[in-house]
């Protein structure tokens, strides 16, 4: 197995592609365009913040004070000058000359599942099951250490599909808490156990040896992987517990604030992509209550986060995103709530190269669509590949000899980078 998660095939026509390009001193001119690309990539890892039910964009990001629309929050000054978030958010508006904030995303879907597949894979569903943008991100670059390159902390991100198993997530159920999976059973030593281990390596080859099924290697794969992470001392990386109290009461004792903490250490150690999952903002009724307990646990957490990895030096290496799926109606209905919203919808992001303090396009003056710098779906994944270095047009092609791009459309967005 290579250290990327599929081999590349060469077919008929990227090898006619390849061979009729322009070259320049004997290298094609879009390999050479791709590496000075490269070279002002500033991240190395991502922790992607993936709020599931559609948060809304008016109570969070993009505040419409004065509006019919506004709703019960203020909106707030923050460290960057003229930029203001919503009330909900105290502690991050001192961080906000890190961030940047992207109010013009045009989505298309509707609906839950469809708006979270095109957001986390820039594909609409179809026949075909297009890995998630951390999948596409472990394949390129692939992590540095005995972790997983890719972890998924409180739910279970979108799988790597024709990728394959080496860039499937590690699914962390529980932030903080000792994963059972990784140490032998109680009463089972560990020279028993290693003992065991060697017996279904045997079983495993003898088995494999006669049979060219994929899915056996991927399970080998996946045995490998538990077995190197379980023998490891990278693994105290999880172990959160054993930080002082007091970081631990700055992130908030929530499974949001172990989650974010977690995230931070992680990609001190070389874990190439984390994502964060919460859920709970599908806020068709009581939206003001349900956000501003969002809030209270989401502040402390992502303010934490970005002010120790900025003190660390780990910020300019590490791009954070918030998203959801979309944002939320601008009319507040019966039930003190507001609905489901596509046509525009907001985005956070810090460090990785990001430029602090950044407004990208704005909606227009009720929220409800985007009035400046339109920005596709696309362009929020195409620039996440921008921002390590990846060609996010690159194509790589399936088991089934099809060809895929890594960005199915979409190009890095202009002025998100400094």
């Amino acid at each position: 197995m290579t250290s990327s998660c599929l081999d590349y095939r060469m077919n008929r026509r990227r090898l006619l592609a390849a061979g009729g390009a322009a070259t320049l001193l004997g290298m094609p001119v879009g390999r050479l365009l791709a590496a000075a690309k490269s070279e002002k990539a500033k991240a190395e890892n991502v922790i992607l913040f993936w709020n599931g039910g559609g948060m809304s964009h008016l109570d969070t990001w993009d505040p419409k004070p004065g509006r019919p629309t506004q709703g019960e929050f203020e909106p707030i000054d923050t460290s960057a000058p003229g930029v203001q978030i919503s009330e909900i958010f105290p502690q991050l508006s001192q961080q906000m000359h890190h961030a940047a904030l992207i109010r013009s995303i045009a989505g298309t879907q509707g609906a839950h599942g469809r708006a979270a597949y095109n957001v986390q894979t820039s594909y609409l569903p179809g026949p075909v099951q297009h890995p998630g943008i951390g999948s596409v991100v472990v394949h390129e670059r692939p992590g540095e250490s005995d972790l997983p390159a890719f972890i998924s902390i409180s739910g279970e991100a979108r799988g790597a599909s024709y990728l394959g198993q080496k860039c499937e997530a590690y699914f962390v159920a529980q932030p903080g808490a000792k994963d059972p999976y990784l140490a032998f059973p109680a009463g089972i030593a560990e020279v028993r156990g290693n003992q065991r281990l060697e017996a279904l390596a045997r079983f495993n080859k003898r088995f494999n040896g006669s049979t060219t099924d994929a899915r056996l290697q991927s399970t080998q794969t996946a045995i490998d992987d538990a077995v190197r992470l379980m023998r490891s001392p990278a693994l105290e990386a999880f172990e959160i517990d054993k930080l002082p109290a007091a970081t631990r009461e700055r992130y908030g004792n929530t499974e949001f604030g172990r989650g974010a903490l977690l995230a931070g250490r992680l990609v001190k150690n070389g874990v190439r992509f984390v994502q964060v999952q919460r859920g709970g903002f599908d806020t068709h009724g009581e939206n003001f209550d349900r956000m501003r307990t969002h809030g209270e646990v989401m502040d402390p957490a992502l303010a934490s986060l970005i002010a120790d990895l900025h003190t660390e030096g780990l910020l300019e290496k590490t791009l954070i995103v918030m998203i959801s799926e979309f944002g939320r109606t601008p009319r507040i209905n019966d039930n003190a709530g507001r609905d489901h919203w596509p046509r525009v919808f907001s985005c956070f992001m810090a460090g990785g190269g990001v430029r602090g303090g950044t407004v990208i396009g704005s909606s227009d003056k009720d929220g409800g669509d985007p009035e400046d710098q339109m920005v596709q779906v696309g362009d929020i994944n195409a620039s996440i590949c921008h921002a390590l270095g990846i060609s996010h047009t690159k194509e790589v092609v399936s088991p089934q000899q099809r060809p895929f791009r890594l960005v199915d459309s979409g190009e890095p967005i202009e002025g998100l980078f400094g």
